[in-house]
């Protein structure tokens, strides 16, 4: 829908430029440079494009008031959509990289707007990571040999992933904490009902990109709800990341849409990419799941 409006404001000023452009030939036609038969020709374009011009303008006033329409719409109906979805439910936020405050807000807001109390859990993960501490760590604690050396980075990113959601001690958690958690908040104590993941950090490569392809997946696979999410101009996008691991996404996470998407998501929503970009394979928002209880407690 974006998009579409500028294409149409960029086709108007293309056909205002050929306009002017053909009436500098007309001008030069009426000193002798072209012929009468050339000159109609180059009016009859002129009155062409004119029209053409007119009605891009007009389609761009269209989807102005479109767009104005839809977002009215949205802001009436998003309370009614989100309202008590996630009632009770516990949600963790993973940022890989430094802690984005309005990200934060952003993902906390809706949660808040869907009556769960706020985020349950918060890791910020320090990246790129550090290998020779990581290693260090590792060699440090007999029980973590399984996962010492580069090849098995993928595995540890996975089990950490899925340990970081886990209710009660995590044994490999405790033990890395140090070298990959930038900062920590929030209950450890019982299990979750969905993770909300945001890449703050560059694309990474070697050691790092193996280890977060393993804990990407690892969120992914832990039995919950578990959407990747982003603002809708992004530096460089992480959906594609996500896409990868199997986690849902959101890449409007700054718009209601977005905040709409990620609680039905959370709620139960259909697994998919959703936003407005172009790796939004599954539309805006999923369809609302009929609300469910959360756990007790």
């Amino acid at each position: 829908m974006f998009d579409l409006r500028y294409h149409v404001a960029s086709l108007a000023a293309v056909f205002i430029a050929l306009i002017v452009g053909i009436l500098i030939g007309v001008g030069l036609s009426g000193r002798g440079f072209v012929s009468d038969s050339e000159r109609q020709l180059l009016n009859a374009r002129i009155t062409d494009l004119q029209q053409r011009s007119d009605a891009a303008e007009a389609r761009a006033t269209a989807l102005t008031a479109s767009r104005k329409a839809a977002d009215s719409f949205v802001a009436r109906a998003y309370p009614a959509l989100v309202r008590e979805r996630l009632r009770g439910k516990r949600i963790a936020i993973v940022f890989v990289g430094s802690v984005d405050t309005d990200l934060r807000a952003a993902v906390v807001g809706a949660l808040q707007d869907a009556d769960a109390p706020g985020f349950a859990r918060l890791r910020a993960l320090r990246v790129p990571i550090d290998t020779q501490r990581l290693a260090a760590a590792i060699r440090a604690r007999p029980a973590l040999a399984p996962y010492d050396g580069a090849q098995h980075l993928d595995d540890l990113g996975r089990d950490f992933g899925k340990q970081l959601l886990l209710g009660g001690r995590s044994p490999l958690v405790e033990a890395l904490a140090p070298v990959l958690l930038e900062e920590r908040s929030g209950n450890d104590r019982k299990p979750l009902d969905g993770v909300v993941v945001i890449r703050t950090a560059d694309p990474q490569s070697g050691a790092s990109a193996l280890f977060l392809g393993g804990l990407y997946a690892g969120l992914g696979r832990a039995g919950i709800p578990a959407v990747g999410v982003e603002a809708t101009v992004a530096n460089a996008s992480a959906v594609p990341a996500f896409q990868r691991a199997g986690l849902s996404s959101v890449d409007d996470i700054d718009q209601r849409t977005g905040r709409t998407a990620l609680v039905l998501l959370l709620g139960g929503g259909a697994v998919g990419d959703y936003g407005v970009k172009a790796t939004a394979k599954s539309g805006i928002i999923p369809a609302a799941p009929a609300p469910v209880t959360a756990r007790g407690g």
